[in-house]
């Protein structure tokens, strides 16, 4: 959502749209075929609401990382995806970047195996982004693990990323 602030004059100017970090999860959603699963099928519709009504109060960001990801699978599903992405600002994979991924991994805040998903965080949090849209609430929209990525964000004096659906972002106005 853009920013207004007055200045001395009285006047009032735009400052940046709040950044959202684009998981691939979420992207995912966008060029799909109809799911008959309930569930599913209310994160698409939910999903193509959020990306209506919602995506242009915010500047939209990914990484190298949601972009290989976006580009695996079925090949015109990928392309799709793709070219949804391409409009979005690019955000670095920083050493530190790494460093936090592995340090995430390390404290115990996500397990091993999701590597992929703490350099996601990572990368929103050593870039500043203030949100992280997914729809991957095993790994990162996950309450039980929230406490451990902010504390292990915090002691390298980064603010985590705050980590949420489209469900949760849809009526928020930053």
């Amino acid at each position: 959502m853009l920013k207004l602030t007055e200045g001395l004059a009285g006047e009032f100017t735009t400052l940046m749209a709040e950044r959202v970090y684009i998981e691939t999860t979420f992207v995912s959603y966008l060029p799909a075929r109809p799911s008959r699963d309930v569930v599913i099928a209310g994160h698409q519709q939910t999903t193509h609401e959020w990306w209506a009504t919602r995506r242009q109060s915010y500047e939209l960001c990914v990484s190298q990382l949601v972009l290989g990801e976006a580009g695996a699978g079925d090949s015109q599903a990928a392309l799709e995806r793709i070219a949804v992405l391409n409009a979005m600002t690019l955000r670095e994979t920083t050493p530190e970047a790494l460093a936090l991924a592995k340090e995430l991994i390390a404290a115990d805040a996500l397990p091993a195996k999701a590597a992929d998903d703490a350099l996601h965080i990572a990368i929103a949090a050593t870039n500043g982004v203030p949100f992280l849209l997914t729809w991957n609430c095993r790994h990162l929209a996950n309450a039980a693990m929230r406490p451990m990525i902010e504390s292990v964000c915090a002691a390298k004096g980064l603010k985590a990323p705050i980590i949420c659906t489209p469900d949760e972002l849809l009526e928020a106005t930053p």
